[in-house]
């Protein structure tokens, strides 16, 4: 009976602890306090005291610490071992996003930067892609990540080569959607009829095919009869093979890894290098999409990143009538989201409209 007992008000006090939690619990003046610790701390990467709230807000320290005391048993702060001020929990930070975070205008020099990017008509849209996050990761020291994918509805329409030189071809593969990807290839030793040969072949056999479909296509129907036409046929299926295969893979860039380096939650050597491998190892993860994802901007804390619980990951998809894929910035969960989110937003937009 006793057990029994303990357990209903174990359930009780946990009930009204999921309660507090809720935005309409919390007072005016825990929400403010939040905020400020959480800006501060996201500003200072320190432990955030009750004298610089106290003089913001004009009241008692007493008060303050009661407030926040308040705000650490409800499991909104936290506070560190070398320091008698609070730091934002990960349901802290996430309570913000949520429910306190306001998007940040962007400043009239970074919006030009971006600006200038998209405007360049001699840019393709990968690019302004990549230099877009770029300026990101250099005006924020964040490391922002982009995954490209040529659209499922692309099918190829037509495959052509122009001669460079003697021993250089520059190879153009056309959608149906008018994506056009272009990558140079050497054919020293190989006649320039022979490449001609397999360009026909290969248009004769593939075109029509979904591009995600052309490598299957290439080993299993082209590679076997290629022999009978072209006398360096292992050469060039290889090159042709390899064109298609870094065409239709996903392409993934990483801008910024280097800011690590320059943050204070990752300053002990062992840390970088655990970041660093993790960055390498599973950006695929840090972008790949789950089942919350939609078309907004999506905003995974700490464990929620499944990479480090010290990261932030702030990502959303872009779609166009010839690709898409997904832009990521990552970095500490003391990251500035509210300017974050508005960069991200902005880039999203600008790649739609391109």
């Amino acid at each position: 009976m006793t057990s029994a007992k303990h357990k209903i008000i174990m359930l009780l006090a946990l009930e009204k602890k999921e309660c507090l939690r809720g935005d309409k619990v919390l007072t005016d003046r825990q929400k403010e306090i939040l905020k400020m610790i959480v800006m501060e701390y996201i500003k200072g990467a320190k432990p955030v005291g009750s004298n610089l709230i106290c003089d913001t807000l004009n009241c008692s320290s007493a008060t303050v610490r009661s407030e926040m005391a308040t705000l650490e048993d409800l499991g909104l702060l936290e506070k560190t071992h070398t320091s008698s001020g609070r730091i934002p929990s990960e349901e802290g930070y996430r309570y913000y996003v949520n429910n306190l975070m306001q998007p940040k205008e962007i400043s009239g020099e970074d919006m030009l930067k971006l600006q200038l990017i998209f405007s360049n008509n001699q840019l393709e849209l990968s690019d302004c892609i990549k230099k877009s996050l770029e300026i990101v990761s250099d005006i924020t020291n964040y490391t922002s990540v982009v995954l490209g994918t040529k659209s499922h509805e692309n099918t190829l329409k037509e495959v052509n080569i122009v001669q460079l030189n003697n021993n250089e071809l520059l190879v153009i593969v056309i959608t149906d959607k008018g994506f056009v990807e272009h990558k140079k290839i050497n054919i020293e030793g190989i006649s320039i009829e022979e490449v001609k040969k397999t360009v026909t072949l290969i248009n004769n056999m593939i075109i029509g095919t979904p591009i995600d479909e052309i490598s299957s296509k290439l080993e299993f129907e082209v590679k076997p009869i290629i022999g009978r036409y072209v006398k360096e046929h292992e050469r060039l299926y290889n090159v042709f093979y390899n064109v298609f295969t870094n065409f239709t893979n996903k392409s993934v860039d990483i801008m910024g890894k280097s800011n690590i380096l320059k943050l204070p939650e990752f300053s002990q050597v062992d840390k970088v290098r655990d970041v660093i491998e993790k960055l390498d190892d599973k950006i695929e993860t840090i972008v790949e999409e789950d089942s919350n994802d939609n078309n907004n901007i999506n905003i995974y804390i700490g464990k929620e990143t499944k990479i480090d619980n010290d990261m932030t990951v702030i990502r959303t998809k872009y779609k166009t009538d010839r690709e898409e894929g997904t832009i990521a910035i990552v970095g500490p969960k003391r990251m500035e989201y509210d300017r974050v989110v508005n960069l991200l937003e902005f880039i999203k937009e600008n790649i739609e409209k391109k």
